[in-house]
């Protein structure tokens, strides 16, 4: 997928910077009508929206309405300890954090459930692909500026014939997820947009919530 070919929207004329961008979630930012700017120290050859190759923490973040950082989960993740060392991938969780909190810009983490149950990420939301009538199970939790709250999801509903994420079956766990444009190995690490989608229009409520208050 390029610019050219991106799904239709309403632009709300606010722009969002996407940290640690290879994971889908900017697409769910642009379908909420942001302008999405991304950053990876990886090339991200098939990332339809502006990309800067540069480190994320230290990628200037002024002039963005929103900041969404998706920080390695790789130190936290049972699938790294089935695999390697843990110890051998950064954290990047709180140092991260601290950056976005002294930015004064509202902001988004996104990472594995993991997090959540080691304490490390608050779960102002945790979601997965079966909340949004995905074939899918993939649980993301997400830690916000504004603390969660906002509108219901249904629980989740993990029937039979769900989509498991394997090696052999890429293609199809990425097309399920909404990430169409994405290779196979781009796949692996990645997130239905829908969660974004979703979570823009918590921060775009919760946002209307504060100036009319």
């Amino acid at each position: 997928m390029n610019a050219s070919v991106l799904p239709m929207r309403r632009p709300n004329g606010l722009r969002v910077l996407d940290l640690c961008c290879g994971g889908g979630l900017s697409m769910g930012y642009h379908q909420a009508g942001f302008d999405v700017v991304g950053v990876d120290i990886n090339p991200q050859s098939n990332y339809p929206f502006t990309f800067h190759r540069a480190d994320a923490l230290t990628f200037p973040l002024d002039g963005f309405d929103l900041i969404h950082a998706s920080w390695p989960c790789e130190h936290y993740a049972n699938v790294t300890k089935w695999r390697g060392n843990p110890t051998d991938h950064p954290d990047l969780i709180a140092v991260g954090r601290d950056r976005l909190m002294a930015s004064g810009i509202p902001w988004v983490i996104e990472n594995v459930p993991e997090t959540a149950r080691a304490g490390i990420l608050r779960p102002d939301y945790l979601l997965c692909g079966s909340q949004f009538g995905l074939n899918v199970r993939r649980h993301r939790v997400f830690e916000t500026s504004w603390g969660g709250g906002g509108d219901l999801l249904p629980p989740c509903w993990h029937h039979k014939g769900l989509l498991a994420f394997e090696h052999k079956g890429e293609r199809a766990y990425a097309d399920a997820m909404g990430c169409t444009w994405m290779t196979n190995t781009e796949a692996r690490k990645a997130v239905p947009p829908a969660y974004t989608h979703w979570i823009a229009t918590q921060y775009l409520t919760h946002t209307r919530t504060e100036v009319a208050a």
